[in-house]
């Protein structure tokens, strides 16, 4: 079988990002040195309201973390995917059994069977993107480090 893989367009993120209420972050980490906790505490500070999911937490950043997608406490709008590629399809599955409407995979997560399962069940999917970078830079919060420094000045740096 020949999957072929169709990324969304930057209208297409942009419209999830503006329809969006929920976030599932499945595979989320309580280390704070882990990019997908760093991504959690950026989502804490957007309308957004954030679900951890993770088996091996209790709580991440003050909030309950659930084990499963079928253990929040309703559907999520976007399941943003922190996990391997091999295992994106167990995650794609849940998703579509809980109702989500999208399937996010994190900066170098590509699985494009799960992708087309995704689609095949109506759900939206963006791949290989980060969605904090995707949020703020929509929101115009995003500097070229990929983040917002909140320093305007016309002086040079000094080299380090």
């Amino acid at each position: 079988m020949t999957v072929v893989s169709v990324d969304a367009t930057p209208g297409e993120r942009l419209q999830i990002l503006r329809e969006s209420r929920t976030v599932a972050l499945v595979g989320v980490s309580p280390n704070p040195l882990r990019s997908s906790n760093f991504v959690a505490t950026y989502l804490t500070r957007t309308p957004y309201t954030m679900w951890p999911v993770n088996p091996h937490a209790e709580e991440v950043l003050g909030l309950k973390c659930y084990p499963t997608l079928r253990d929040l406490p309703g559907p999520p709008d976007i399941v943003d995917c922190f996990r391997k590629a091999a295992e994106l399809p167990a995650v794609v599955q849940e998703a579509i059994e809980v109702g989500a409407k999208v399937v996010w995979f994190q900066l170098g997560l590509r699985n494009d069977e799960a992708a087309a399962m995704a689609r095949a069940a109506g759900l939206k999917v963006v791949q290989d993107r980060c969605l904090k970078i995707e949020h703020a830079r929509f929101a115009g919060g995003l500097h070229l480090a990929g983040f917002d420094t909140g320093l305007i000045s016309s002086r040079r740096r000094r080299p380090v």
